[in-house]
């Protein structure tokens, strides 16, 4: 089994920061429109290198969609800055009809999502985000796992021609990635090889699921885990060779289940390898004000959650 090493808990807002703030200095045409949280996204340091190139819109969402959408035709690469509720939930019809339906090549650069927000409670614990963004045709969705992998997406959508949805959060989590990886968009990454149960996780469970690995090893498990870090478009290939072999599949999310890489991961696997599987996220249910690690084991998401979920698939294929 390989083993990762945290390197130190970074929050992965900071890993969009450094990114952007990289870009800014490697090609002019990007530019950065943040929503009055421009602290809380980390933004502050492309802000000052780049005054002329920062839009400070204000809390007005809706418009700074539409300003994004309108910079991309002068050949600018726009991107937008403001918690997940607001960058999807608020703005879903502005980013339907001036992003997405015309493939603008605008950045939606959320923070803030899922459960780990913590105090500020279920209004701001967008847990449906996913799901939203997914179902734009033309739209990619990302949800890296880590500051080292944040970084690396965010410099590596600007590259990418059409909307993008990038996702990310506000705790400190483990950074276990490498510093100097190439991401690519749509091609997952196998962390451990295992031949008795898959285990595909996204974003800030990535790290739990290799925490659940090593549970199921000490009971004689051998667990292969999946950072699903693109969910759209899905890596296909890596979940069927996977699946294949283990024949059976655990999908783990700081998001509803309803809509979200589960349902994508299930999507596939009903067509082309009919496969038993168990879900680890949020059950129908909105979140609450409490501490990040709480919420996610009250909340069924936790590192014995996605153990308890491989054991009892394991008991049904």
């Amino acid at each position: 089994m390989a083993k990762y090493e945290n390197t130190g808990s970074k929050d992965t807002r900071s890993g969009f920061g450094e990114g952007l703030h990289e870009l800014g200095k490697e090609n002019e045409n990007v530019v950065a429109l943040c929503a009055d949280l421009t602290g809380s996204l980390k933004m502050n340091a492309f802000q000052n290198e780049f005054p002329d190139r920062f839009v400070q819109v204000g809390i007005a969402e809706a418009n700074m969609m539409g300003i994004a959408a309108g910079l991309t035709i002068g050949g600018k690469i726009p991107f937008t800055g403001t918690f997940a509720n607001f960058s999807t939930g608020r703005v879903y019809d502005q980013i339907r009809q001036s992003i997405a339906y015309s493939c603008k090549n605008v950045k939606i650069c959320a923070s803030h999502a899922g459960l780990t927000l913590g105090e500020d409670g279920a209004t701001h614990q967008i847990l449906e985000d996913i799901g939203l963004m997914k179902m734009l045709p033309h739209m990619v969705v990302i949800n890296p796992c880590d500051f080292n992998q944040t970084k690396a997406a965010t410099k590596a959508i600007a590259a990418y021609e059409g909307p993008v949805y990038l996702r990310f959060g506000r705790p400190k989590v483990p950074n276990f990635t490498a510093v100097d990886q190439k991401f690519e968009i749509g091609k997952a990454v196998l962390l451990e090889e295992g031949t008795d149960v898959t285990i595909i996780a996204t974003g800030h469970l990535v790290w739990k699921a290799i925490e659940a690995s090593e549970i199921l090893a000490e009971k004689g498990i051998d667990a292969e885990v999946i950072n699903m870090h693109t969910i759209k478009p899905l890596d296909a290939r890596a979940i069927l060779e996977s699946v294949r072999k283990t024949r059976c599949v655990v999908t783990a999310e700081e998001h509803q289940m309803n809509g979200g890489l589960g349902d994508s991961v299930a999507q596939l696997l009903s067509r082309e390898l009919p496969t038993a599987q168990e879900y680890v996220g949020v059950d129908d249910s909105f979140g609450e004000s409490g501490k990040p690690e709480e919420l996610l084991t009250k909340y069924g998401c936790d590192t014995s959650d996605i153990a308890s979920a491989a054991e009892r698939v394991i008991g049904r294929k």
